[in-house]
């Protein structure tokens, strides 16, 4: 999934991130205020430990896997845009990211049985040209 820092004596904390956008989506749901779900890549950064920048290298993984998903609202006439988990909790929101994994599995799997057949031809498209 993405969630361990790929450097081994780095320090990121991501379990704390992630409990924290499941604590605000929950809040945000029983309020029924979903502005409070949305979380900036600065606040992501410190919450997880890490610098801005290395949130964003992270970030790109977790939306392509559909972890989190990306939010603009408007508060006292400011634009604010954020993240934020891409299910009601963190089972759902690990649900759609399965999900994604699982297609993601069947296309590469499609791809190379494509790539397969082609080899196979060649292979016997040569066979034929040094024959005839």
């Amino acid at each position: 999934f993405g969630l361990i820092p790929r450097k081994s004596d780095a320090k990121a904390g991501f379990h704390k991130l992630l409990l924290e956008l499941d604590e605000r989506k929950k809040d945000s749901n029983a309020e029924k205020t979903p502005e409070k779900a949305v979380i900036t890549v600065e606040e992501m950064g410190q919450i997880s430990g890490i610098k801005r920048q290395t949130m964003y290298d992270y970030l790109k993984r977790w939306l392509d896997l559909s972890l989190l998903k990306k939010t603009t609202f408007v508060n006292s006439g400011v634009v604010i845009m954020g993240y934020e988990l891409n299910g009601a909790n963190l089972e759902a929101t690990f649900r759609k990211a399965e999900s994604k994994i699982g297609e993601h599995v069947s296309k590469s799997i499609e791809l190379v049985k494509e790539l397969q057949n082609e080899v196979k031809k060649e292979k016997l498209r040569k066979i034929n040209q040094d024959r005839g």
